[in-house]
């Protein structure tokens, strides 16, 4: 089973915040920038968000890495209004398939998350798809959720460019996050609710294992 062990300290401080935002301010009415600093004053979580093809195994990659606190599926780079599986998988939205993380930055470093996301959770060499899924709804992209973010990413970028690490140019996009739109109810924590169906045991399987032999301090 691919379930993640959470800390109910957070778990329930990361509630209540999410909790407290509904009530006070309609769900697409406040930036993403804004909930994720409200978010991160409250529970003292931090907010991070990745596209690498389809989200399940994303997702399920984020899950086994210590010090992230949930991980969510959903959309990202495209208007509130056509984020839904059906529009987005047109590749005409602008949307990407992304997941929304959730971290204790005292555990993992945003850093730390960024080598995940590269080294494991895909192939950022791959334009516009990834493995069998093809159209910029695929593409890789990074949302980031403030100017740090957005400083550590591209220098992760260059570093990979210098140490020429994959033969080929990164062409993951480095963004800020506008907005980051749930997914549908069965897209989430899809691996571990289907870890025989054949994409995932073909696709996505494999990324749990690289991660726990290429970072074994991290894996959970």
């Amino acid at each position: 089973m691919f379930f993640k062990s959470r800390s109910t300290k957070f778990g329930i401080l990361a509630l209540v915040a999410r909790l407290v935002l509904a009530v006070l301010i309609p769900t697409h009415a406040v930036s993403a920038l804004a909930e994720s600093k409200a978010e991160s004053a409250m529970t003292g979580l931090q907010t991070a968000v990745f596209a690498g093809g389809c989200f399940w195994g994303v997702d399920a990659v984020f899950k086994h890495v210590k010090g992230v606190a949930s991980v969510e599926s959903g959309y990202a780079g495209g208007s509130a209004g056509k984020a839904n599986y059906k529009a987005v998988s047109s590749g005409r939205t602008g949307h990407a398939e992304a997941v929304r993380v959730r971290f204790n930055p005292a555990q993992v470093t945003y850093p730390q998350l960024l080598q995940v996301f590269f080294i494991v959770a895909h192939d950022p060499t791959q334009l516009n798809r990834q493995g069998p899924d093809v159209g910029s709804q695929y593409r890789s992209a990074i949302f980031f959720t403030d100017t740090e973010q957005q400083k550590l990413a591209l220098a992760q970028i260059q570093q990979l460019s210098t140490d020429r690490t994959y033969g080929k140019p990164v062409v993951t996009q480095v963004t800020a996050l506008q907005q980051f739109n749930l997914a549908e109810p069965y897209h989430q924590n899809y691996l571990a609710l289907h870890p025989t169906q054949p994409y995932i045991v073909i696709n996505d399987q494999p990324k749990i294992e690289h991660l726990r032999k290429q970072f074994p301090a991290l894996y959970q």
